[in-house]
């Protein structure tokens, strides 16, 4: 079993990153957001004393996020039921109405990209390192930049089609 002081660390570390790529996600869906994060950081406990250190811990946990929202995303018609005695209690996020709208419409533009491209603009948004984001992905970070060019190029015809 893990560390309870290096998880608490881990957790209150990355806890805020992993909600709001979750919550790009599920479309800006807190409560879905909060529930796929809190499995997320019971697998991070469950897997700790596993992790071998071939990447960063931040890689790994975000390998860990993606593929509990893909998973989510695949079943989201059944209901799981999370187990939250271990995880300490987080702020939740709440914005302006004006900005909420906005956030709105770019999580519905967000969820009109393929899944990759998905994952590395909620990373993007979110300032992780190109570096990490790469390792993430499996890419070299010059591709990276192109993508994320092609991406923000989409999304702002995307969001500039849904004001008309």
């Amino acid at each position: 079993m893990a560390n309870k002081n290096q998880f608490n660390d881990i957790y209150s570390k990355h806890y805020s990153k992993v909600f709001r790529l979750c919550k790009g996600y599920f479309c800006g869906n807190s409560a879905l957001a909060s529930d796929a994060s809190q499995e997320i950081f019971i697998k991070v406990w469950e897997n700790l004393a596993t992790f071998r250190n071939e990447s960063s811990i931040s890689t790994w946990i975000y390998r860990i996020a993606v593929n509990t929202c893909l998973l989510y995303l695949r079943k989201s018609s059944s209901k799981k039921e999370i187990r939250t005695a271990i995880l300490p209690n987080v702020v939740s996020e709440t914005y302006p109405n004006e900005q909420e709208e906005q956030l709105k419409q770019m999580y519905q533009c967000i969820q009109k990209l393929e899944e990759t491209n998905k994952m590395i603009i909620l990373m993007t948004l979110d300032n992780i390192e190109y570096a990490e984001i790469s390792a993430v992905i499996g890419i070299t970070e010059e591709t990276l930049r192109v993508r994320i060019h092609r991406i923000k190029k989409s999304l702002t015809q995307c969001v500039q089609n849904e004001n008309i």
